[in-house]
């Protein structure tokens, strides 16, 4: 007989039952009128119902407020079950299993048809997840156990960790787990790996728990949690679902607290959104409950260890070709102002990474940003971090004032890691005065769209500026945007480079300078193209040229176009 296997993920530690579908029509939801009541704040009183039709099984949202969830889709029309579909239902997960011996096995005391029964402790249980392996979880008794073993031996309340290197205090901590692992070894489970277990309990206590081999991974750009078993990561821009699992919601909290107990941040009910940065500068980003329904969630996006170089960029990614990086070079000796731009994931931060690194190390330079990611090798910089308010809403140090302190600190370049609101105004005032040579990054889908996205920035920071003043001071101040773009294949390519040329009217002018045309797709449904230079000349470069400069015009010729054919010559 059909039944449901139900995963309560709030519950610590989660709990699960099994039920039988009896009848023709089975309705979930918060009312005890149901056949499955659900008491969480995420469920409406009639939720969605599993109807029988024949034998095939579908089930049907009731019109709930938040919506049922099949395999991670919210659904709007009846749709099928098949043997393992996974059911979410805020923080409750169900797995229909098709009859006895086909489907995940029931939780240790649960009966078929025992609706209303109290829910088990998962001991040791079976996690199924279709499209990843089967998990089997470490009992959180055990591992709490050695965890209040491991407090003791350590005596981590009167030793200041902090006089410990990361490797010298996981190299200790791992000695006493083995010890008490082993002392325990009469009631560890035969099917459970001692080494395993040492490794889950280390990484929990001076660690990130299950996300510390994800964050090793070099393979893997994006960690994202959506809930304490759905752990995601992204590789070469292709996302995919891991085996591995948090031992429930509240270790994903614990974790979140710890990543950002050293920036002064915090976390909580009042407070559910936070934005982090892990010590190798890796961003982080955390919501959890009451905004996050489906249980908490994390999204790393990681650095490399060692900052990619243009040699990467042109090279492992093909994002840049030797043609531009040796143009952006000389427009950052030129000290032009320039923008790059690019939706979300598109690598403006790498490529803003790898343009500062062309600035001259003589050079006073001042970094801004929400949470610090840029990694400069020069020796002159001042790096500087934005604010957030405190648990009273008071004290927030928005990006715009800092910009505007930076300017009383005598920088010859500005760095802004990302320019979101009011603080466009003052970066293009710190342009238009003397800070040349300053970058910035912006998100949007093209050049065009980034001049917009200015003007609508500036109109942000409440000065009621006439659109044409606006406009003339974006033209002055911006020299180049760079366009980046996420490829349908996942990789990152630069897509335009383009100058602002000035005013015609009260329109902005550009001339693209490098355009990638694309060809078509290759083996694997990878992208084929190429950037080239369009063939237009940048006004600064006759000024060099006129300053009796050096420049190599072999920038901007297409060097893969073949070679122009002599004309035959006709006897007359």
């Amino acid at each position: 007989m059909p039944f449901l296997l139900i995963t309560d993920r709030e519950a610590t530690p989660p709990t699960q039952r099994r039920l039988a579908l009896t009848k023709a029509t089975f309705t979930i939801g918060k009312s005890p009128a149901n056949d499955l009541t659900v008491d969480k704040l995420a469920i409406s009183r009639q939720h969605c119902e599993i109807v029988n039709t024949n034998g095939t099984y579908a089930i049907r949202d009731l019109g709930s407020r938040n919506g049922t969830y099949i395999e991670g889709r919210r659904i709007n029309a009846a749709t099928p079950l098949a043997d393992g579909t996974r059911i979410d239902l805020g923080p409750v997960q169900i797995i229909f299993c098709a009859g006895e011996g086909q489907g995940a096995p029931a939780a240790a005391g649960a009966a078929d048809g025992d609706r209303g029964t109290a829910a088990q402790p998962l001991t040791g249980a079976l996690v199924r997840d279709p499209g990843a392996q089967t998990r089997r979880l470490v009992p959180s008794d055990l591992k709490k156990r050695i965890h209040e073993r491991l407090l003791i031996d350590l005596d981590l309340r009167h030793v200041d960790i902090t006089q410990q290197s990361d490797e010298e205090l996981r190299k200790k901590t791992e000695g006493v787990v083995r010890n008490v692992v082993a002392t325990l070894a009469t009631d560890i489970p035969l099917w459970l790996p001692h080494e395993q277990l040492v490794k889950e309990v280390v990484d929990e206590a001076v660690g990130l728990g299950p996300i510390e081999d994800l964050l090793a991974d070099a393979t893997i750009d994006e960690i994202m949690v959506n809930n304490w078993d759905r752990i995601y990561v992204e590789r070469k821009g292709k996302i995919e679902l891991t085996d591995k699992c948090f031992t429930d919601n509240a270790q994903v909290i614990h974790i979140v607290r710890r990543i950002i107990a050293p920036l002064g941040r915090r976390i909580d009910e009042s407070s559910p959104m936070v934005d982090a940065r892990l010590k190798d500068g890796s961003r982080v980003n955390a919501i959890i409950a009451p905004l996050a329904l489906t249980g908490p969630t994390l999204t790393i996006r990681k650095f490399a260890a060692d900052p990619y170089t243009e040699k990467d960029l042109v090279e492992r990614f093909g994002t840049l070709t030797t043609q531009v990086v040796e143009f952006l070079k000389l427009i950052v000796q030129y000290r032009a102002n320039t923008i790059i731009s690019g939706g979300t994931g598109s690598g403006k931060t790498t490529l803003l990474n790898v343009v500062s690194s062309f600035i001259p190390r003589d050079e006073r330079i001042v970094t801004i940003e929400d949470a610090a990611e840029l990694k400069l090798h020069q020796d002159h910089v001042i790096s500087l971090e934005a604010k957030p308010a405190n648990i009273e809403g008071k004290g927030a140090i928005p990006i715009r004032e800092l910009v505007r302190n930076s300017l009383r600190m005598r920088p010859d370049r500005i760095i802004v890691g990302e320019c979101r609101g009011g603080e466009a105004l003052d970066m293009l005032q710190a342009m238009n005065t003397g800070h040349d040579g300053s970058l910035t990054t912006i998100h949007a889908n093209s050049e065009r769209d980034t001049l917009s996205r200015v003007e609508t920035m500036v109109l942000m920071a409440g000065m009621d500026l006439p659109s044409r003043a606006i406009r003339e001071q974006i033209s002055s101040a911006i020299d180049f945007i760079g366009q980046l773009s996420r490829m349908t294949d996942g990789t990152r390519k630069l897509i335009g480079l383009s100058e602002v040329t000035g005013m015609e009217g009260d329109i902005i002018t550009m001339q693209p300078v490098y355009q990638y045309e694309q060809r078509g797709f290759g083996e694997g449904a990878k992208v084929l193209g190429a950037l080239k230079p369009t063939g237009a000349i940048p006004k600064f470069i006759h000024d060099l040229r006129a300053r009796g400069i050096p420049v190599d015009m072999t920038l901007f010729q297409d060097l893969t176009a073949p070679p122009p054919q002599p004309r035959p010559h006709v006897h007359r």
